[in-house]
Parts: C-alpha cells; sequence; structure tokens
C-alpha cells in the first residue's frame, strides 16, 4: 500500500501525522517550489512579501521561521534583517537539504519538530510560519511552543490556508481544494493524494475565528490579518500579551 494514498488516516494523531508529513515532503522535496507557484496561481511569493513587509523593524535581532521549507522566507528575513541571527527549522531533511543548497551562510538550517523546539525561553523576538500550522503534529502544543520561546512584546507572522466559519463555505472549499491539489498530486506524481493531503489537513483545522481564538488563549494576539485568493489564503500578525522589558 501507498504510504500516502490516505491522507485522513494519518491525521487521527499528532504521532501519525508527524510520520505522514515526513514522507509526504521526502515526496515532494524536488518539486516543492514549482508546485507551490502551481497550486497558488502563482501568487505565493507575493502572499509572502506581504506578509514580510508587514513585520516591525524594531527590536529584531533573533528570528525563527518555522516549516522553512526550501528556505524561501528565511532568506527573505535575513534580507529584511540583516543584523538579525536568522534560523529556519523544519522536519524534513530532504527540504533542509535543499534550502542549504541555496544557502550563502547567513541563515542558519536546523532539523526539528515545531511541536518541540529545541530553542530556550524567550530566546526569539520574531516567528513565522509558511503553511506551518496547518501542519503542525500538535496544534495546541506549536502554539504554547511559539509563545515560550519568544521575548516578551515578540511576533508571529503566519501564512497558511484558512477554513471559513460557515460550514457550508468551508464544505465548498474543502471540494475545491480536493480536486485542485488532487488533479496536481496526479500529474506530478501519479498520486492525487499526495496534494489533496491540504484539503484534509484543512478538514481538521480550526475555522478562521476560532483559529484566531486559540492564538489569543495561548499569548499571541493577532494585530492584523489579510485574506487572499477569495479567503482561501489567510495571514495573520500577532504580538505576545506580555510587555516587552523596558
Amino acid at each position: 500500500m501507498n504510504p500516502l494514498a490516505h491522507p485522513s488516516l494519518a491525521l487521527a494523531d499528532p504521532d501519525r501525522k508527524r510520520s505522514y508529513n515526513r514522507l509526504l515532503f521526502e515526496e515532494v522535496a524536488p518539486r516543492y517550489d514549482r508546485i507551490t507557484r502551481l497550486l497558488s496561481l502563482g501568487r505565493d511569493a507575493a502572499w509572502k512579501r506581504w506578509m514580510i513587509s508587514k513585520l516591525p523593524q524594531d527590536r529584531v535581532h533573533d528570528v525563527l521561521d518555522l516549516a522553512c521549507g526550501t528556505g524561501d522566507i528565511t532568506f527573505a528575513l535575513r534580507e529584511r534583517f540583516p543584523q538579525a541571527e536568522v534560523t529556519g527549522v523544519d522536519l524534513s531533511p530532504e527540504m533542509l537539504d535543499l534550502a542549504r543548497k541555496r544557502s550563502t551562510g547567513q541563515v542558519t538550517f536546523m532539523e526539528g519538530d515545531m511541536s518541540e523546539l529545541l530553542v530556550e525561553d524567550q530566546s526569539i523576538d520574531l516567528v513565522t510560519g509558511g503553511y506551518a500550522l496547518r501542519n503542525a503534529p500538535d496544534l495546541t502544543r506549536t502554539l504554547g511552543e511559539i509563545h515560550r520561546v519568544l521575548r516578551p512584546g515578540g511576533y508571529v507572522a503566519i501564512l497558511d490556508f484558512s477554513a471559513p466559519d460557515h460550514s457550508l463555505l468551508r464544505l465548498i472549499q474543502s471540494k475545491v481544494l480536493w480536486v485542485w491539489g488532487g488533479f496536481w498530486g496526479l500529474v506530478m506524481h501519479g498520486n492525487p493524494a499526495v496534494y489533496a493531503y491540504i484539503a484534509r489537513s484543512l478538514d481538521r483545522f480550526p475555522s478562521r475565528s476560532d483559529l484566531h481564538d486559540q492564538l489569543e488563549e495561548n499569548g499571541l494576539h493577532p494585530v492584523e490579518s489579510r485574506c487572499f485568493m477569495f479567503g482561501m489564503i489567510q495571514v495573520i500578525l500577532c504580538q505576545t500579551a506580555d510587555l516587552p522589558h523596558t
């Protein structure tokens, strides 16, 4: 049996999701940059530029990019914050190999699980995540980890697929993503389940308002957000509820 054939089963618990994601991104790594452009109709880079343009410029010395993949956000963060220490974290060794091949040595990449960050408490000023939270093995633990590693007044910037609050809209979006992802999975891998995973993972992801509530509950206060592609994509900028020390 193809281990990537049944994404719905893989999402049943954190350990299975973690294992599934390792296999999934091992498979998609060589085509990841290309398929991201295709799935987004060429808009992915613009969304990431918008997110980075909204980041605060002051007091950013240590930056952590979750689910960094091949490093496009990580490298953009280095350009935005040339004096900062920028680290990209990803679960997939194959994705990290591609990121390191693109690197000029000015950023650090490390393998790791965003639900169990090997980072000291209150040591990071900014955490980013491109298509990260939806892939977290354990979302609650991941949000707790983000808050743990952020310094008081630290920021979080999230780009990901977004689930509508209305159940009918959510169903329609799921079907659209399943067909669109399935088509490219068949074309690129001969297996529609590879990118149909996007729809299945979003089915288990909190709705737009529920995600905002979960962020608040974990001390990450949304201060700005914007939706793209008819609401299928959302960028959220948050700040920790704690005040920075003066």
